[in-house]
């Protein structure tokens, strides 16, 4: 008798969601399967959802209706402490605190309660998974160029060395050039170390070249979703097709 392996969780699992801001529904009867393993990219027109979906992930805002499980387990009932540990948020823009890459850095370990003992060495090993140069570890924060600053938030985020990493539009402040870069980042961080992640961007060469899975959402319901070759090429969703077609 063969005995069928056990099914994975999604990273994250939406039922039923709903989201209002000042009256307006931002969100509207979400339901979605976030997979595990993979790069998810949200996608969408301005206003479609994007980053209010991402910011309920891990608890920055809390839905108005609905649920939200990460793993399987229920946003709700872990601590937050411990579900932003597990899922890391890099902002669209980075933010740098007074002082070094590496104070700023160890402002994360002290969040994520890491011992004294391993911080050092957490620092330079996720300055390397953010590809990040650790010659800058002594540098002033501010300093930093403005793609070396998106690196430094990165690697803020993997202090507390998350399965998952939640990001916001994180090249919307770069060149192309420093984008692409960024975006080779991402997939190595996917493929080389196994950390799930959730992309909201706007750039859809971005999404192509990093997602393995999208979800679309407009006026903020869920148009489709699923792996991204098939979205990408197949897709007949007339609000899709629109969609790609108007940004390229």
């Amino acid at each position: 008798m063969s005995i069928s392996p056990p099914v994975t969780p999604p990273a994250f699992a939406l039922h039923g969601v709903r989201l209002e801001r000042a009256g307006v529904r931002v969100l509207d009867d979400v339901s979605l399967d976030i997979p595990d393993g993979q790069v998810t990219a949200l996608i969408g027109p301005s206003g479609a959802g994007k980053s209010s979906l991402l910011r309920l992930l891990n608890r920055l805002d809390d839905p108005d209706a609905g649920e939200i499980r990460c793993r399987g387990r229920p946003v709700v009932d872990m601590p937050v402490r411990q579900l932003r540990r597990q899922a890391g948020f890099v902002f669209q823009t980075p933010v740098m605190f007074p002082g070094t890459v590496r104070e700023n850095l160890e402002v994360a370990a002290n969040i994520g309660d890491l011992p004294a003992a391993e911080v050092s060495n957490r620092v330079v090993e996720s300055m390397g998974l953010a590809e990040l140069d650790t010659a800058l570890a002594d540098r002033a924060a501010d300093r930093l160029s403005v793609g070396e600053k998106q690196r430094a938030n990165i690697a803020r985020a993997l202090m507390t060395g998350p399965e998952i990493l939640l990001m916001d539009e994180p090249t919307a402040s770069l060149d192309p050039e420093t984008a692409e870069r960024l975006g080779r980042t991402i997939r190595h961080l996917s493929t080389a170390c196994g950390v799930t992640i959730v992309l909201a961007t706007h750039r859809l060469k971005e999404a192509k070249a990093v997602c393995t899975f999208v979800v679309m959402l407009d006026g903020g319901h869920v148009v489709e979703a699923g792996p991204a070759s098939a979205l990408f090429e197949e897709s007949a969703h007339p609000r899709l097709r629109a969609f790609l077609e108007r940004v390229g």
